[in-house]
């Protein structure tokens, strides 16, 4: 018995965890199926185990021949007693680790390393685009600090005014934003008019684009700003192509460019808690046959940094008899870390004012029901808005508190937004006809992709930038 028992030790239990091991052998002959056999045994992190009937698997050893040598498996009670020490075990890893974490504090500072809920909540603190639809739609109420923005799309359809907006907000909140103008375009009094402080905005107009992101660097690093802007990348011209002469190929240039910087700023952006937005321009790629030929210049690695990014278009000319006033726009936020994407904000620019609120609150309200339109009148509970559209947003913006009180009733009802959904619905068409701005919204949101690629071809005399990206 006592081999018996020393070979079933060096068959089950090659871990010395196994201190004891006592077994009885029953009497030869008794009936498989009426055996107690139970083997426990640790081998590394892994268990295995002997059955006590013929429903065995394959893989478990047999312990012994029966009589006539036929193969069955040991027919007695082994019993196994495992001292494990895993409670001892859980406590010298709970000091190694916080060993460990001391000496790491102690090296790279306090906060290297963290407990994801302990101690701070990790919420996103937001800033206000200025409009409250697009803040709807990014999920948190504006844009995020300590994120990478991008915004993009075509000329001239609000991408410098929705950057002006947030600094603007920015520093309602007793903040300060920078302007990186690199396109040396910024106009102060279209600024002012938004409502940007333009005696305390930092502004940049640096020569090259390492000048234009070794001082976007600092002023980040600086944990002074809370918003910066720099506009845009597509003028971010590399040193080397400035010295060369007109002509010269620079092929990937701008790209690894932005891909050295982003690797710096964003852990920068992150500590400081600070807003970063990139406006960026569009291109069109050659050759293109299925899906959308535009492109965004500077490489790839901003659209792997930015947590969010808006593409923005305008969509229809606003007209006051045949002068135009404004345009509609939409903005679609098509990448989003912190909420679900995809959603959409349409929203008015109107020219020298910028984004108009009271329009978007009127919208929203009227879809809602909170404000109700009989025939061309807008009204209010018993307060009568205005007859038409712009009557009535005249007197929004004439009527702070009313307006103030009908945009928190629109937030206790934020999950009947169209911009909550994934897409809002499409609007009623104009009376007029579309203009030629709201043609690539509708290529993007086509399902066939033929169309847009035949005529994409077929516009062969347009100008084309080639891209190539690292």
């Amino acid at each position: 018995m006592a081999a018996e028992a020393q070979n079933i030790r060096s068959i089950f239990s090659p871990n010395p965890l196994i201190l004891r091991l006592e077994y009885s052998i029953m009497k030869p002959g008794f009936p498989r199926r009426q055996t107690a056999c139970a083997v426990r045994a640790e081998h590394g992190a892994q268990s295995r185990g002997v059955s006590c009937c013929g429903f065995a698997p394959v893989r478990w050893p047999r312990l012994m021949d029966g009589p006539q040598g036929s193969g069955a498996f040991f027919s007695g009670s082994v019993i196994t007693i495992l001292e494990r020490r895993s409670f001892s075990m859980a406590v010298d890893k709970s000091k190694a680790l916080d060993t460990a974490l001391a000496q790491i504090e102690k090296q790279f500072g306090k906060g290297a390393v963290m407990r994801l809920g302990q101690n701070q909540a990790m919420q996103v603190e937001a800033i206000s685009t200025g409009s409250f639809s697009l803040d709807m739609a990014l999920g948190i109420g504006g844009l995020p600090r300590g994120r990478i923005v991008e915004v993009y799309g075509p000329e001239s359809s609000g991408k410098t005014t929705l950057a002006l907006h947030c600094i603007a907000q920015g520093q309602k909140n007793g903040g300060y934003a920078a302007f990186i103008d690199v396109e040396h375009a910024l106009d102060p009094v279209y600024a002012r008019a938004l409502g940007v402080d333009v005696d305390a905005l930092l502004v940049s107009q640096p020569d090259t684009g390492e000048q234009a992101l070794e001082i976007t660097e600092a002023l980040v690093r600086s944990g002074a700003i809370d918003v910066i802007v720099v506009d845009s990348v597509a003028a971010l011209v590399p040193r080397a192509e400035i010295e060369g002469d007109m002509g010269d190929s620079h092929v990937g240039l701008q790209a690894r460019l932005m891909s050295q910087a982003l690797r710096k700023l964003a852990g920068a952006i992150s500590k400081s808690n600070c807003v970063a937005i990139f406006i960026n321009q569009l291109r069109e790629k050659v050759g293109v046959i299925y899906g959308s030929p535009e492109v965004t210049p500077g490489g790839r690695a901003l659209k792997f940094y930015a947590s969010v990014r808006i593409d923005i278009r305008k969509t229809e000319t606003l007209k006051n008899g045949t002068e135009q006033i404004g345009s509609r726009t939409r903005a679609k936020v098509v990448k989003n870390k912190i909420a679900p994407p995809f959603r959409e904000a349409e929203f008015d620019v109107m020219y020298g004012q910028g984004i108009s609120r009271e329009g978007e609150i009127l919208d929203l309200a009227a879809k809602l029901d909170i404000v109700q339109k009989s025939g061309a009148w807008f009204s209010y509970g018993e307060t009568r808005l205005g007859q038409g559209r712009d009557n009535s947003k005249e007197f929004l913006k004439g009527n702070p508190e009313l307006m103030a009180e009908i945009e928190q009733k629109l937030r206790e009802n934020a999950d009947r937004l169209p911009s909550k959904a994934s897409g809002s619905p499409k609007k009623p068409a104009a009376p007029s006809a579309p203009s030629e701005a709201a043609k690539p919204v509708e290529i993007e949101q086509a399902a066939p992709p033929a169309k847009p690629a035949a005529s994409g071809r077929a516009s062969s005399k347009a100008n084309i930038d080639i891209l190539v990206d690292d």
